[in-house]
């Protein structure tokens, strides 16, 4: 599903995802009416621009969330200020990338969203890391009370926290697409998460970067 306010935009994304072989169930350009739409049509991914006419892109991610519970949210927007993108990441967005960026490298990042990776702009992701990094303030204790993690674990929860990809991570540590896989499953398992976009936000909140 494609939001964006802007018709020739929302339609040139639209074209190239068809183009790709995806499936586009609907387009608009409009906050509400999408969240509405979402409800019924069900899409696996939603490509959101951040400044729409009548709500932000915030509250649309909030809406998208509740309605289609699992939905993965890449923003598009033109805008990489720091609290643009972490206001978006800390709604629940699975990603942040520029329209600035590249039809294969927004190509890529769309399969990479659908197959539950977390995807930011060369540079945005850095952004993120650090500023959750300097934020995460945690009582005294919790720590001792924190799931114990293998060196693995966290090894590989390290380089889902830089938004590699499995593929990429299992080229990094020298293993199999499916062993990375079991190892993200493993830490979702311990650390009571439950998927990649809270796994990630935990790594990042730990400052494994």
């Amino acid at each position: 599903m494609v939001v964006d306010d802007h018709p020739m935009w929302r339609d040139g994304v639209a074209r190239d995802l068809a183009a790709a072989g995806y499936d586009v169930v609907a387009t608009t350009g409009e906050g509400r009416q999408a969240v509405r739409i979402a409800g019924a049509a069900r899409p696996d991914v939603v490509i959101l621009d951040l400044q729409l006419p009548d709500v932000s892109g915030v509250e649309v991610i909030n809406g998208l969330l509740e309605a289609v519970p699992g939905v993965r949210v890449l923003m598009l927007s033109a805008s990489g200020e720091q609290q643009s993108v972490l206001d978006a990441v800390k709604a629940g967005a699975s990603g942040y990338l520029l329209k600035s960026a590249a039809q294969a490298e927004f190509l890529d990042a769309v399969g990479r969203t659908a197959a539950g990776d977390t995807v930011f702009t060369p540079g945005l992701a850095g952004l993120v890391l650090g500023e959750f990094r300097r934020l995460a303030v945690e009582p005294a204790g919790d720590d001792a009370m924190a799931p114990k993690l293998t060196e693995r674990e966290t090894e590989v929860l390290r380089l889902v926290a830089k938004g590699l990809s499995y593929r990429q991570i299992a080229e990094r540590l020298v293993l199999s697409h499916r062993t990375v896989q079991n190892h993200v499953q493993n830490t979702l398992g311990k650390l009571q998460l439950h998927n990649r976009v809270e796994l990630t936000r935990y790594a990042i909140e730990k400052g494994l970067d």
